[in-house]
């Protein structure tokens, strides 16, 4: 099985050409306002624009209300959405368009149970449990994601070029999901660090 690849948190159109050459699958786009990778509706649509066909955009938002994550749907049409926050089940469902469901994922907190009310998600994601909401480069216990496979799994948290490969070995997951892995400042991406890391989920897979 091919590991899916998708970057998230971009914020230049270069960063999206470079990612969609290097062969990701799908770009995040972040529409969370506290997060320094934020972007407005307008550069969201430039970055959507620039990309070549086939690879997917990912709004991602944390607590949004329902009005603005209509507002993103009309103005910026991305494939999928990721709620990151303490969104409801019915929430996520009620656009109409595909979701991943994040579960920040800690010692003691059982991840199925949280996420199990999801069952409409495309997917679950697994990210590491930090204030931040994600895209400060800490890892956390793979050993804790569950071995049930209720819904296709992405892998989060803390990835890069060196330590996706082995996350994938002992994960196995459907995709796996980069930020600061793959940057030289939050927000702006490398092209050389997002190839190598596509590298390395190649020889993975392999």
């Amino acid at each position: 099985m091919r590991t899916r690849i998708k970057i998230c948190g971009i914020t230049r159109t270069e960063d999206a050409r470079a990612a969609a050459q290097a062969g990701a699958d799908a770009i995040g786009l972040v529409l969370y306002p506290s997060s320094p990778r934020y972007l407005s509706v307008e550069r969201a649509v430039e970055i959507r624009d620039a990309l070549p066909p086939f690879v997917q955009t990912v709004a991602l938002f944390v607590n949004p209300d329902a009005a603005q994550v209509a507002q993103i749907i009309g103005r910026v049409h991305p494939a999928m959405l990721q709620f990151h926050g303490d969104e409801t089940p019915e929430f996520c469902a009620q656009f109409g368009l595909p979701f991943v469901k994040a579960c920040r994922v800690r010692p003691g907190v059982d991840a199925l149970e949280y996420l199990r009310p999801f069952s409409r998600a495309a997917a679950w994601l697994f990210d590491s449990f930090v204030p931040e909401y994600g895209g400060v480069g800490e890892s956390f216990d793979w050993s804790l994601v569950p071995a049930l496979r209720e819904r296709h799994l992405i892998l989060s948290g803390g990835l890069s070029r060196e330590n996706v490969a082995e996350a994938i070995r002992q994960v196995r997951p459907w995709g796996v999901d980069v930020s600061s892995g793959v940057e030289s400042a939050k927000g702006i991406k490398d092209a050389g660090k997002i190839a190598a890391f596509i590298a390395e989920v190649r020889n993975a897979d392999v």
